[in-house]
């Protein structure tokens, strides 16, 4: 599935808030108490134009000592409300605020889990920022209405149905003009409401592309800063974020106008009723219930500008479900089975390997065949070495092997074993890999290098640096295997990063060993002493070896020539270079290259 990140703002609607039930359906206990501390702070709200009115006519129209004695209860009793309604809504603040982080923590927690096991295809399509954006800006959104506007949104609903019942119950004829007023008014608000909801969706849009553009010049700042482009880089990110700003304020400024536009409305309706109510009712209400029917009005009044307040902030959350929704529809069309297959008990030899009439385009590229008809018996403990121009798809094998993408024709074999009936789980274990681009985390070194097996013992971890060559280099670190490596492992060179992966593939100790361009970034003394140790490491083992540097492959059982996806020569170094081909000129161009130099 491709995330939609599309720019135009499209119409969202509120009815997107119902799938955000699967994470709101665990704490029903915690909304049944804040929904009962939501209907006492409500009742109390409700009974104070109730005791204003008994305080006017029984009190303050009553004279002598019964009216003093009357006012002192009536006193008391609004002070008794006012406690109870303080006690009621700082429960229901607790609860609405505890549920707003708990939802928020667990959708941020579904949506980072699922997005882990997605394939690359879903990489290809989907910026690295935007994902965090999704998690971070908008799950905030939602935490705002989990935690604030529903709770709001409820109190509100409640007071403008208590506050109509009590406008009835006061002067029905006042009411029901106060209701024609209202449902005139209503209409332009809600018109208005769908613009406000679009530019709610256009601004999130706008700060998603701000952080995509900032995650990805972070992540390559000593590029950025190699070519000068430090203030062009910052010139971009200020259009970006002006853009982001610019949207906002169009956003802030729309819905200060419906803010406006529900207040004016409603109590300018109601106004005109209390006005018309004046001359209508003289002489047949007392003071107090003259007083009781404008405060329910103010209520009620008081109740639809803050709805309308909250449909803004709902608007907006609806916009940031919808977002986070698509993250946690996307499937990856790489998927374990049901009823998966196990592997043999593993071998003294290590693993066979079978690929048959292997055919695969990137779905991203389609009109490319990244391999074409590709057929392959690699045997236990084989070490098979894969050479050719850049684009030639031996990285793309290795992608295949790993099921990070499933190839439209053929089928893969791990000791007799198709690995699309494999647990993924199951298949990856079985093989350890040294990428051409190194990642280190942002840990220590005994923790990078335990990546490659959880809970290996420090013990097993230095053996295997010691196996990579990367002990002696570690030792010397002020803090030994307890350094902190830095984001992406700024602090060490190209060769400690690549020493650093090798060691960790070691320590998975898997069947299959998949190195591609595993020297590469080293020096020819550090290449030297990590050759002698991959060397020792692939006993016991299959190894597939893709290199560019020829001379790293000469001691491979087997070399396989690719050449546009397709395999165009095999055999052993000596045989390859007496068929005088594609691999006779590689050898030719760097062997003589090194003759030269």
């Amino acid at each position: 599935m491709t995330i939609n990140t599309s720019k135009e703002p499209q119409k969202r609607s509120l009815g997107t808030l119902i799938g955000l039930l699967p994470f709101l359906a665990p704490y029903k206990r915690q909304f049944v108490m804040a929904g009962l501390a939501l209907l006492v702070a409500a009742g109390a709200t409700l009974a104070i134009p109730y005791a204003f009115r008994q305080m006017i006519d029984l009190g303050f129209s009553t004279g002598g000592i019964q009216g003093a004695n009357h006012i002192d209860l009536y006193f008391l009793a609004l002070f008794g409300v006012a406690c109870v309604l303080g006690v009621a809504t700082a429960a229901r603040f607790y609860m609405v605020s505890w549920l707003g982080e708990r939802v928020t923590a667990d959708l941020r927690s579904a949506v980072y889990s699922h997005v882990v096991i997605q394939s690359p295809q879903f990489f290809e399509t989907t910026k690295t920022g935007e994902v965090l954006s999704r998690i971070t800006t908008d799950t905030t959104l939602i935490q705002a209405l989990v935690g604030t506007s529903i709770s709001m949104a409820l109190r509100n609903a409640l007071l403008f149905t208590g506050g109509m019942i009590m406008l009835f119950i006061t002067s029905a004829k006042l009411s029901a003009i106060i209701l024609v007023m209202l449902a005139l008014v209503v209409l332009p608000i809600v018109w208005y409401g769908r613009r406000v909801r679009k530019l709610s969706r256009a601004s999130q849009d706008r700060v998603a592309d701000a952080s995509a553009m900032a995650g990805e010049i972070l992540n390559a700042m000593p590029t950025v800063q190699a070519f000068t482009h430090e203030h062009i880089e910052a010139q971009r990110f200020d259009i970006s974020i002006e853009n982001a700003f610019g949207t906002a304020m169009e956003r802030i400024r729309a819905r200060s106008l419906l803010t406006m536009m529900a207040i004016l409305l409603v109590f300018g309706a109601i106004v005109f009723v209390l006005w018309l109510g004046a001359h209508a009712v003289q002489g047949r209400m007392s003071g107090g219930e003259l007083g009781q029917f404008i405060l329910y009005a103010a209520l009620l009044a008081g109740s639809i500008g803050a709805l309308a307040e909250v449909m803004g902030d709902a608007q907006r959350a609806a916009g940031a479900t919808e977002r986070l929704l698509e993250l946690l529809a996307a499937q990856s069309p790489v998927q374990s089975v049901l009823l998966p297959d196990t592997l043999p008990p593993r071998t003294a030899q290590g693993a066979a390997l079978t690929m048959e009439n292997i055919s695969f385009r990137y779905p991203s590229r389609p009109e490319n065949a990244a391999l074409s008809a590709i057929s392959l018996d690699v045997r236990p403990g084989e070490t098979v070495a894969l050479v050719g121009p850049s684009g030639a798809g031996k990285t793309t094998l290795f992608q295949l092997l790993l099921r990070f993408y499933d190839p439209q024709h053929g089928s893969i074999k791990l000791d007799g074993v198709d690995i699309k009936y494999l647990e993924l789980h199951t298949l990856r274990n079985a093989i350890g890999i040294v990428p051409q681009e190194t990642i280190i985390f942002s840990a220590n070194a005994m923790e990078n290098i335990r990546y490659g097996r959880v809970g290996a013992s420090d013990a097993e971890v230095i053996a295997a640096a010691k196996m990579a060559a990367a002990h002696e280099f570690i030792e010397r670190l002020p803090e030994g295997y307890q350094a902190f490596l830095g984001e992406r492992g700024v602090r060490l060179s190209g060769g400690q990063r690549q020493r650093i992966a090798i060691a960790r593939a070691l320590l998975k100790n898997p069947p299959l060993l998949l190195l591609d361009e595993a020297t590469s970034a080293l020096d020819a003394e550090s290449e030297r002493a990590v050759q002698g140790a991959l060397e020792a490491a692939m006993i016991g083992r299959t190894t597939l070896v893709i290199a560019h540097r020829l001379a790293t492959v000469q001691r491979a059982d087997r070399i396989i020539v690719l050449e546009h996806g397709h395999i165009v020569e095999t055999g052993t170094h000596t045989e390859l270079v007496a068929q005088n081909g594609l691999y006779a000129s590689l050898a030719a161009l760097q062997f003589n290259g090194l003759v030269d130099a």
